[in-house]
């Protein structure tokens, strides 16, 4: 069976607010990703549980079912793909057919995402299609230094940067590097930020290592 995928309409997630958020199987995941077992955050806590239920199959539903409900969101609104998971596709590659289907359904809406899979030519061509589509796909950094090498590819690109790391910065290769505003600016979230959905933004979103594996995330975006 083809993993599911599970969408709630209304998060109570405080940080990106009350906006539909979906969920992928932990089989989209690259296990090239350095935190999936060091620290992932969607792997303690709540979301735990909700994930380990869509990676199961006993929670959410089939890709077509997926598409529809992507369809029928209202004009205009702001969803974020994958609160845990990644681009479709089990692994490394990206199912160029299944985000092209997921493009297409959110034409008109504001989806964003970020993804950990490698950048082969096919994949590049994927992400390149769907940024220039609307459909907000930021490169998911493991340091400032990873960052740096990531922007040049011309996308938009969101890294986990050390705790210590103040609000705005500069990295070593002059990119400016912003701290999530729901990090640092209370009652903030990502229905009232918006930055990550905007791929033309000219900055690196930066997140500081939070939750229960945050120490094992930071050994490794400080190294």
């Amino acid at each position: 069976m083809s993993p599911l995928t599970h969408l709630t309409l209304k998060s109570s997630n405080v940080k990106t607010g009350p906006i539909p958020v979906s969920t992928s199987s932990s089989a989209t995941c690259s296990p090239s990703c350095p935190f999936i077992d060091s620290g992932c955050y969607a792997k303690s806590g709540p979301l735990a549980i909700h994930w380990s239920k869509v990676t199961s199959g006993t929670r959410g539903m089939d890709w077509q079912s997926f598409l529809s409900a992507i369809y029928s969101l209202p004009v205009g609104q702001l969803w974020r793909h994958n609160q845990a998971g990644d681009l479709p596709g089990i692994g490394n590659k990206i199912d160029v057919k299944q985000l092209g289907q997921l493009v297409k359904a959110s034409e008109g809406k504001r989806g964003f995402t970020y993804t950990h899979k490698p950048l082969s030519a096919t994949n590049l061509k994927s992400i390149r299609s769907a940024n220039a589509k609307g459909f907000t796909v930021n490169l998911s950094a493991n340091s400032v230094a990873h960052a740096d090498s990531l922007v040049q590819h011309g996308l938009p690109v969101a890294a986990v940067v050390p705790q210590s790391s103040p609000d705005r910065f500069v990295s070593p290769s002059g990119n400016r590097i912003v701290i999530c505003p729901a990090q640092r600016i209370e009652n903030m979230n990502c229905d009232k930020c918006r930055l990550c959905a905007k791929g033309n933004r000219g900055f690196i979103i930066g997140f500081r290592p939070h939750g229960p594996g945050a120490r094992k995330v930071e050994a490794i975006v400080s190294r």
